[in-house]
């Protein structure tokens, strides 16, 4: 078992959903399914699994973030089997339902952008960018259309919308 300890630092938008032809044309483009679930956890964090399938492999998580500011959160993350996976996820956070979502990852210049495609909405989706500092600003691609800055919405971080799943906003 593997641990990963970093801080994590993004920016979040909501965007028109893309066409995904051209998504799957970017360099070092990754295409996976995505099973999320928040799990019971300490005042001040957020504990969860991850089961991430790829077309060849499936890959699973245990995840412990703290929150630093809108930005950045400390996370230690563990791979896990998946009857480790199965087991964990007997036990869901109460009144959090699993999020599922196809996760599309490609490199641009020096930034990371992953665009989440939800079952629920069927113009938008949400394109994280990881940064390496808060004060980095990341170029949004000409051929993605950003509706709106999320970064500090709390209710379009994963773990609220666990709980409800806000509406599209076209």
């Amino acid at each position: 078992m593997s641990t990963k300890v970093g801080i994590e630092i993004e920016r979040k938008y909501v965007i028109r959903m893309p066409d995904l032809e051209v998504i799957r044309a970017q360099a070092e483009h990754t295409e996976s399914t995505i099973l999320q679930i928040y799990l019971p956890h300490e005042r001040g964090e957020t504990h969860r699994i991850r089961r991430r399938e790829y077309s060849d492999k499936v890959v699973c998580t245990e995840t412990r973030k703290v929150r630093l500011d809108n930005m950045s959160a400390t996370e230690t993350e563990s791979s896990v089997s998946e009857m480790a996976f199965n087991v964990l996820s007997k036990t869901p956070l109460e009144g959090h339902r699993p999020i599922e979502k196809v996760r599309h990852t490609f490199r641009l210049g020096e930034y990371t952008y992953e665009i989440d495609v939800y079952p629920q909405w069927k113009n938008s989706a949400i394109l994280e960018v990881e940064l390496p500092s808060c004060d980095a600003q990341p170029m949004i691609p000409e051929f993605i259309e950003v509706i709106l800055d999320v970064t500090s919405d709390r209710k379009y971080k994963n773990f609220s919308m666990s709980k409800h799943f806000p509406r599209e906003l076209i």
